[in-house]
């Protein structure tokens, strides 16, 4: 009896120093794919069917060299934390943000040549990586050119975001700041429009307000979002342009009267970005 608990529990899988366990089908194969992360194991749900999608990872595995383990469901289960890892888990270095100053040389970026249409997200202070992942998601589907997040008081790129991103944290690089305010000085220096969001129109002194039927895309552009709680600090909005809020459908109530960050950062993005596509660049 006594032997036969210790068999009923899993081994412990020793981690590389300094990794992570990334998981879920999407982003295990993108970080597979992409090669922007040094790779150690490749920990698959033992099982007798032969997915497609498994195949496709070994053959993924098999082109960087990566080591395949198969393993118990709890074995995965306790890599991730109970995280919903569909039958897959990664393990891998950190991504980490890049520094925007090491990126802010001519050319790069897609930075406006002639009349060419160009977008950048701007995230102050967004700390749930569910959000983060979603946001990143979103802003990788509609077209924007780079993504900065405010380097305090925000999410790390971290398993859970890149689960949230659907995997398109894997793709694009997101750049961080550690000061937001003379960034966005610097960038309206240079003939870039910046725009910020508003859920309650009333709330904005000093910085016009406009639904974002309105807006018109016209010049390099950056769109601020601000935390989940908050908004955007009384420092940036002062920043901004104009600011953009969404026309509701109905009358609210009181306590439901605004959306997610992730929901209204899509609903923006596309009706900026749907200008771009009407319009050509």
């Amino acid at each position: 009896r006594a032997r036969k608990g210790t068999e009923r529990k899993p081994p412990r899988l020793e981690r590389t120093k300094g990794s992570e366990i990334v998981f879920g089908i999407g982003p295990c194969s993108l970080a597979l794919s992409r090669a922007r992360r040094d790779l150690f194991r490749l920990f698959l749900k033992q099982s007798g069917s032969r997915r497609p999608v498994t195949s496709e990872l070994l053959l993924q595995a098999a082109a960087r060299g990566v080591p395949v383990l198969r393993v118990q469901r709890r074995e995965l289960d306790e890599l991730c934390r109970g995280q919903v890892h569909q039958g897959v888990c990664l393990e891998a270095t950190p991504l980490r943000f890049k520094r925007l100053e090491d990126a802010e040389t001519p050319g790069s970026g897609g930075e406006a040549s002639g009349n060419r249409q160009v977008i950048w997200l701007v995230l102050e202070q967004i700390q749930d990586p569910m959000n983060l992942g979603a946001l990143l998601r979103s802003a990788y589907f509609l077209g924007v050119d780079r993504v900065v997040t405010s380097h305090r008081n925000s999410c790390p790129l971290t398993p859970t975001v890149s689960k949230a991103s659907a995997g398109a944290m894997e793709v694009i690089d997101v750049y961080s700041t550690d000061d937001l305010q003379s960034f966005l000085k610097a960038k309206t220096a240079e003939g870039w429009e910046v725009v910020g969001t508003v859920s309650k129109p009333e709330d904005v002194e000093g910085v016009p307000v406009i639904s974002c039927l309105e807006f018109r895309w016209d010049k390099p552009l950056i769109i601020v979002i601000g935390s989940e709680g908050e908004g955007l600090s009384l420092q940036t909005q002062l920043l901004c342009h104009r600011m953009l809020a969404i026309p509701p459908g109905r009358a609210l109530h009181p306590g439901i009267d605004s959306l997610n960050v992730s929901v209204a950062t899509g609903i923006l993005l596309h009706s900026i970005c749907s200008q771009k596509r009407r319009h050509g660049d």
